[in-house]
């Protein structure tokens, strides 16, 4: 098979790295892939967010399937465009897809099937978001309602920085994505991610993932797209599994079924644990980053028939092959992130590193400049690695970060702290 995969991170690299390993696939197309996916597939250049220069790229490539990466593509209707041209692909529908785009529209699907979650308010309006606020008090969340590319999310501190960040948002921080902003019930417990795949009607969980969102050791600093994941979460245990699928992600699904826009792809649902009890937070239409680094790992070349399967509709029938083992992926980071920092520097050492199916440096914003890897992005490496357990794979990801000659570069040095 001749696959095309969308998108340019270290999500991306993971996933051609494991699709790549299955006999099936004949040629890897990645676009616009990075200096590390350049190394194990073709990187081309193409808007992904083009429906039609998609089609128009695949059909002049004779590309049999197409893995949407991000979710821009999908609430773009990439998918839909490539269905209709009889490719096929693997990622929701463009109304599908509204579960990540908006998250109001979330919470209606979870209203309608009484799904547990935050309770909420949807605003279109200053005034009344900022009244809202100030009758509630804190603790609360408050969302741009659109894709706002991981950074639309504000817990306030204060009445104050709750004000400041509704006026931010409905002052065009975000867009068209803060045009309309929710206003959420304050969730405690511990976070935790549970990947399904669905086919419209079947669900097939594939994993566990617990991501680290502060910048900071000791989970501190402000929020980032991630700096570090580790599967599978402990938190989620079985019993925890059973009650999402059964109370949140199946009645969801049957309700979008019911709605006329059926589920196919990945679904990440975002879950706070409390009790033994889990809430959903939020859904992604899209493997998570960077979750998907250690999933890939652990799941290897049977993820293009998993998602095969999906794409089919033969879900229902498929079956995961789980290896008793932990993987574990650290972020390494331009100095600065999250906040201004600076694009350029040289990454040395990259050459000396054993890369194989326990250990893999991922690239995520990278590129090529006079045959040198330069950091080309915020989040810039993942040094992922699987073992046994968890603590030889933490070993294990930290020797690869070590090894790594990167001065400009930073990462967390407690990836895994709360599951070791």
């Amino acid at each position: 098979m001749n696959i095309l995969v969308l998108g340019g991170g270290g999500r991306e690299h993971a996933l051609a790295w494991a699709i790549k390993q299955n006999p099936k696939c004949d040629r890897m197309i990645v676009a616009p892939g990075n200096a590390g996916i350049a190394q194990i597939a073709e990187c081309a250049t193409l808007n992904a967010e083009k429906p039609a220069l998609v089609v128009r790229f695949c059909e002049e490539n004779a590309v049999d399937f197409v893995v949407i990466g991000p979710e821009a593509p999908l609430a773009a209707g990439v998918g839909d465009a490539l269905r209709a041209a009889g490719i096929a692909c693997f990622g929701p529908s463009a109304a599908a897809a509204r579960l990540e785009a908006s998250k109001a529209f979330t919470k209606e699907i979870c209203d309608a099937v009484g799904a547990p979650t935050a309770g909420w308010a949807r605003f279109t309006d200053a005034a009344a978001a900022r009244s809202h606020v100030t009758e509630k008090g804190l603790p609360l969340v408050i969302k741009a309602d659109g894709l706002a590319a991981g950074k639309g999310v504000v817990i306030p501190q204060t009445l104050d920085e709750a004000l400041g960040a509704i006026d931010m948002m409905f002052d065009g921080a975000y867009g068209a994505a803060g045009a309309t902003v929710v206003i959420e019930e304050f969730m405690a417990g511990e976070e935790a991610s549970f990947f399904v795949l669905v086919d419209g009607e079947a669900v097939l969980p594939i994993g566990t993932a617990q991501d680290h969102k502060r910048v900071g050791e000791g989970d501190t600093g402000p929020n980032t797209g991630g700096m570090g994941a580790y599967s599978p979460a402990p938190v989620l245990t079985e019993s925890i599994q059973q009650q999402v699928l059964d109370e949140i992600i199946t009645p969801c699904m049957a309700e979008m079924a019911r709605r006329g826009m059926p589920y196919q792809g990945v679904l990440y649902a975002g879950l706070m644990i409390q009790d033994g009890r889990a809430r959903l937070v939020e859904y992604n239409v899209r493997f998570g980053d960077p979750e998907c680094q250690v999933l890939m790992m652990r799941l290897g070349a049977q993820v293009l028939d998993l998602m095969l399967a999906c794409a089919e509709g033969r879900l229902a029938k498929a079956r995961v092959n789980w290896a008793d083992d932990h993987a574990l992926t650290v972020v390494m980071a331009a100095r600065g992130y999250p906040g201004d920092y600076a694009k350029g520097s040289a990454i040395k050492g990259l050459e000396t590193l054993t890369e194989d199916s326990f250990n893999m440096m991922f690239h995520a914003g990278t590129r090529l400049e006079a045959g040198q890897v330069v950091a080309a992005g915020g989040r810039v490496l993942n040094a992922t690695a699987r073992a046994g357990t968890l603590a030889q794979a933490q070993a294990q990801a930290y020797a690869l970060v070590d090894a790594v000659d990167w001065p400009e570069g930073f990462c967390r040095r407690d990836i895994g702290w709360r599951a070791l």
